[in-house]
């Protein structure tokens, strides 16, 4: 069967059985998007700039375990696109983006919106492609489905040729892919995994250190029976909330630069440390040689073999897939004769205990100014814990992570690695795409919203019933908290300006704004917009004290048992 290259995108992407393509029409996508307009197949969702098609690809995954797809077209269409490929990245986000490119014979003449898309996009993707050839063109995006979905996952880019998209060829979409340069490892060595289980079993001070990779792998059940048949502690990172339930005795809550006070304690002080999906980053342990100052025997078990032994060396490094290695690491558990040490582990507990006597998220909520730990902690009660969270990125971002507890994978949404502003409702706009019973909150700030408010013209277009909770503090909080503590109190240009209405601007778009200034109407507020305003996108404009800072704090440069503490200041 003869088909273009448009129509072979177009099969291909329905072979994969993608749901939604998010994306932005141009001249070098056009013979494509004329193909989308005949099928019926999945949805496309017209977003009002490409930044936050990929943003929105990129959340649709997070939420579903499912490839995120975005579409935009050459030269600028593609450098918009990049900061969301960015942070796909960094998160290890799998996705496709296909991406218009000028005809073949133009590529390297400069011509109208050319760029070099596999230059530009090569050291923030996994992989990328530029196809030349028609014929390649169904075997190329079953590869970039491939590369994306497996081992540690990450954006690939296709990019193909107006011509291309326009030449004919047979069509035959492979039912299977290998390739002898990529094969990811599953399976973790069984004699690392029997060491780690045995060492897990002699711990006297042990602790369980959760990231991100726990959620991406699906491997939250099995992380959750490992931790309850041992008794041990469990610290999550930013991108690890959720993957054991933030609510259990055994949670520590986060760790790192803004972690409580017992899980950066318990992290720094134990004897034995185990790794799941996490990668010892920079502002999770702080300084390295601090934080070997305490020896301590590290398992690390990760799908990279490239984030083993990268910031911290470690004794037993396990290569594979979490969930195989975690049934793998339990059933030798279960069969051994040996137990944890029943009285180290009491007397490790007591310690725990007496750190978390510290209160380390403890705030003061008077009744004139609004605190914004307050939101938050009224959001979590309103929604009953069970929302989809997305943040953008700032001390809102800090706050929704210290203050709402994530008991379920998943659920939790914001921009780890790159630290992204202008994330949240694209975030918000996928994950509602992807689970469109759900309720979904996004948390953000004055200053990250503007970064992509046009969004509100395609949660229009597209009805979707989102809340946005504004932490307005009239300040870029975090630089803001940053140029207080470190830089003498000079605010150099962290001072938010000729802010809109936002109350007024959301209704241009159609949305129901609401401020909110007092104490007393937070929660009242919080329960009208979910209640009331249930089917409507809710703007609330929560005007905040421009004086509250993200405490716990680890400074740049410092060791995790170094916190400024609120009650410190």
């Amino acid at each position: 069967m003869q088909l273009t290259g448009a129509e072979i995108v177009i099969r291909c992407l329905q072979e994969e059985k993608v749901e939604y393509v998010f994306g932005y029409p141009g001249g070098s996508v056009l013979y494509i998007y004329d193909e989308l307009f005949k099928q019926d197949k999945f949805k496309h969702v017209l977003v009002r700039h490409e930044q936050a098609a990929v943003h929105a690809a990129d959340a649709y995954s997070r939420s579903s375990n499912k490839t995120g797809v975005a579409m935009v077209t050459s030269g600028p269409g593609v450098t918009n696109a990049v900061t969301g490929i960015a942070t796909a990245h960094m998160d290890s986000i799998p996705l496709v983006i296909i991406s218009g490119q000028v005809p073949t014979a133009y590529i390297g003449q400069d011509a109208f919106q050319e760029c070099d898309t596999v230059g530009i996009t090569r050291p923030c993707v996994k992989h990328n492609f530029l196809v030349k050839d028609v014929k390649d063109l169904a075997i190329t995006l079953k590869k970039a489905f491939y590369i994306a979905r497996t081992g540690r996952p990450g954006p690939v880019l296709v990019d193909i040729p107006k011509d291309v998209s326009n030449q004919k060829c047979e069509f035959e979409y492979p039912k299977t892919i290998t390739m002898r340069s990529y094969n990811p490892v599953v399976k973790g060595h069984s004699g690392q995994i029997k060491k780690a289980a045995q060492m897990l079993l002699e711990a006297k001070r042990p602790i369980i250190y959760a990231g991100g990779g726990v959620i991406l792998s699906d491997a939250a059940e099995k992380l959750v029976k490992l931790a309850r048949s041992l008794g041990y502690p469990v610290t999550n990172t930013l991108m690890g909330l959720g993957g054991y339930p933030g609510t259990d005795r055994q949670s520590l809550g986060m760790l790192g630069m803004h972690g409580t006070y017992e899980a950066n304690m318990a992290m720094q002080h134990c004897d034995v440390l185990i790794a799941v999906g996490a990668r010892f980053d920079d502002r999770v342990i702080g300084n390295p040689a601090h934080f070997a100052e305490i020896p301590r025997k590290i398992i690390h078990i990760d799908i990279d073999p490239s984030s083993i032994s990268k910031r911290v060396k470690v004794d037993v490094p396990i290569v594979g897939n979490l969930p195989d290695v975690l049934d793998d690491l339990q059933k030798l558990l279960e069969a051994s004769a040996g137990v944890p040490d029943p009285k180290a582990l009491a007397a490790w507990w007591k310690q725990i205990d007496e750190w978390r006597g510290k209160k380390s998220l403890k705030y003061k909520q008077g009744k004139e100014i609004i605190m914004p730990q307050y939101v938050v902690e009224k959001l979590y009660e309103v929604t009953g814990g069970d929302a989809f969270i997305t943040s953008d990125v700032g001390q809102h971002q800090m706050w929704a992570a210290q203050y709402y507890k994530f008991d379920k994978p998943r659920r939790w949404i914001n921009s780890g690695g790159l630290g992204t502003m202008g994330v949240g409702l694209p975030y918000a706009m996928g994950v509602r795409f992807a689970n469109p019973k759900a309720t979904v909150a996004c948390i953000t700030g004055e200053g990250s919203i503007q970064m992509n408010i046009q969004e509100l013209s395609t949660a229009k277009q597209f009805r979707l019933p989102i809340k946005i909770i504004n932490l307005n503090n009239r300040y870029l909080g975090m630089v803001r908290q940053w140029q207080q503590m470190f830089h003498g109190n000079r605010y150099s240009e962290s001072y938010v300006d000729a802010l809109p209405d936002f109350v007024k601007l959301a209704e241009s778009y159609g949305h129901v704004g609401m401020k909110i200034e007092r104490p007393a109407d937070v929660e009242p507020a919080l329960r009208e917009a979910f209640t009331k305003h249930k089917n409507d996108l809710v703007f609330m404009d929560f005007l905040t004290d421009q004086t509250a800072n993200v405490y716990p704090m680890v400074a740049a440069g410092k060791g995790l048992s170094e916190m400024i503490l609120a009650e410190e200041l």
